[in-house]
């Protein structure tokens, strides 16, 4: 019969020791993999733009910079080929701007409502149901633009085409009126209510304290939600592809079909663009031209958060 012996003394401090440097050893292993877990993303970054540059410096060797960006014209399949990139960004700063016009002032009355005037029991109700719209598939918007929105807008115009830059931007404005609902109602609860009570004992009303007193207050978050909101919809892809057309159309004129970058960038990746012909790295050009004008929205919503961000 084997009988059990309790460890001795230096066996124990031995197997502490041990346990001991395997703990340091844990943990001067975890700031490493937190590092290269952070790293993906601005690996990723990096990779993306490399990609994007490079591509996009072997299409201005063979179009001149000056005629992409100046260009008015856009007939990348003609016999005499023409890479203007003016006609698509006037397509996606006209439909961001109808968007932003229908988004801004929807989702911010809806926000100072939450936000001063519900009571909690709306408020749970209601803005779940109002960030619904955020969850709905973006083809479905474009459907929904594309097969009631357009001939509703026919009805009313009786010039607009079938397919118009005036549909998907309103459609677009809806899609985005959560982000900017919430986001601006997230800012404006953030305000502390002894400022509210103030302002309602020297005898404001309560408009007078939304006008005056919250919106000021809460104004870094509203301006970065408008900031993000015109981002959103200059990235937006599936909506302006079935609803704004193909036409590559330099106009100001809103009944028209237009085209913008995203929608471009769709059309030449479904098509025949041959890789490496010129057709296909105008496919990097203007990705690199909307990556531009994105990373300019994001920028802009940081610089302006910070800028006049409340600390309370």
């Amino acid at each position: 019969m084997s009988i059990k012996t309790e460890p001795g003394v230096r066996e124990l401090i031995e197997q502490k020791r041990q346990s001991k440097n395997i703990k340091e050893l844990f943990e001067k292993a975890i700031p490493f993999f937190l590092f290269s877990i952070a790293a993906v993303s601005i690996l990723t970054t990096a990779g993306i733009i490399y990609t994007l540059l490079s591509e996009t410096i072997e299409f201005f060797k063979r179009v001149p910079i000056a005629d992409f960006f100046t260009g008015t014209v856009l007939k990348p399949l003609s016999q005499t080929p023409e890479f203007g990139v003016l006609p698509l960004i006037m397509g996606t700063i006209t439909s961001s701007l109808i968007a932003m016009l229908v988004a801004v002032p929807i989702g911010l009355m809806s926000a100072i409502y939450l936000s001063e005037y519900a009571s909690d029991r709306v408020r749970k109700i209601f803005k779940p149901l109002l960030e619904l719209l955020a969850g709905i598939p973006t083809i479905v918007y474009g459907f929904f633009a594309f097969t009631f929105v357009t001939p509703l807008l026919r009805e009313l115009i009786p010039g607009i085409q079938a397919t118009n830059i005036l549909s998907p931007g309103i459609v677009m404005g809806v899609m985005i009126i959560p982000m900017i609902a919430s986001l601006s109602e997230d800012a404006m609860s953030a305000v502390p209510n002894s400022m509210r009570e103030g302002a309602l004992a020297l005898g404001s009303t309560k408009l007078e304290v939304t006008k005056k007193v919250v919106i000021p207050a809460a104004l870094s978050g509203i301006i970065a939600s408008f900031v993000l909101g015109i981002s959103r919809a200059i990235g937006e892809t599936m909506i302006v592809t079935i609803a704004s057309g193909s036409t590559k159309n330099f106009t100001f004129d809103i009944t028209q079909s237009m085209q913008t970058m995203t929608a471009y960038i769709v059309e030449v990746t479904g098509g025949d663009a041959p890789a490496g012909s010129t057709i296909y790295y105008s496919l990097y050009a203007v990705a690199m031209t909307l990556f531009i004008f994105t990373l300019i929205m994001n920028v802009l919503a940081r610089y302006v958060s910070r800028k006049f961000r409340e600390e309370y």
